[in-house]
C-alpha cells in the first residue's frame, strides 16, 4: 500500500511538473534592439523551464535570422539579440520568418541562418489558434 501510495504521488508530481509547460509563440515584428533582445531572454527562460518555444520574425526582425546579421551587444547577456535567438535554437526553440519577409526584403532561404525557415501561412494560422498555446507579440 505504501509504494503504492508513493507511486502514485511521483506520477501525479511528475503530471503536475508537466501540466505547467505552455506551448508558446513569440511574434516579434519590432525593430528595437532592445525589444528584440528582452523577447529572446524572454524565450530563453521559458525553453529552461520546460516550455515549447515558437518564434515568428516579421518585418525588420526577420532581419535577426539573416546570417549575416550582426546587430547591436546588449549589456549584461553581452550578446546581440541574433545571439540570444541563437541560444534559444540550441535549447529547442524553432524560429520562423514570416511568408512575407523573404519576397519583401530581397532575401533568400539561403541567406537565412540554419534552423530558421520560412513560416507557412496555413501551418502558422493552425498552430496560433491551437487552444493551449500562448501568443505574445512584441
Amino acid at each position: 500500500m505504501k509504494k503504492t501510495l508513493i507511486a502514485a504521488t511521483l506520477a501525479f508530481g511528475a503530471f503536475a511538473a508537466h501540466a505547467d509547460n505552455s506551448n508558446v509563440t513569440l511574434i516579434v515584428n519590432s525593430d528595437s534592439t532592445m525589444t528584440q533582445g528582452m523577447t529572446m531572454v524572454l524565450a530563453n527562460k521559458m525553453l529552461e523551464q520546460g516550455d515549447s518555444v515558437n518564434i515568428l520574425l516579421c518585418d525588420k526582425a526577420g532581419d535577426l535570422a539573416l546570417k549575416a546579421n550582426s546587430g547591436k551587444t546588449l549589456k549584461p547577456a553581452n550578446a546581440t539579440p541574433g545571439q540570444m535567438m541563437d541560444g534559444a535554437i540550441k535549447k529547442g526553440a524553432k524560429v520562423f520568418v514570416c511568408a512575407l519577409y523573404l519576397p519583401n526584403s530581397g532575401n533568400t532561404p539561403d541567406s537565412l541562418k540554419d534552423n530558421v525557415k520560412p513560416a507557412k501561412p496555413d501551418e502558422m494560422a493552425k498552430q496560433l489558434m491551437e487552444p493551449n498555446r500562448k501568443v505574445i507579440s512584441f
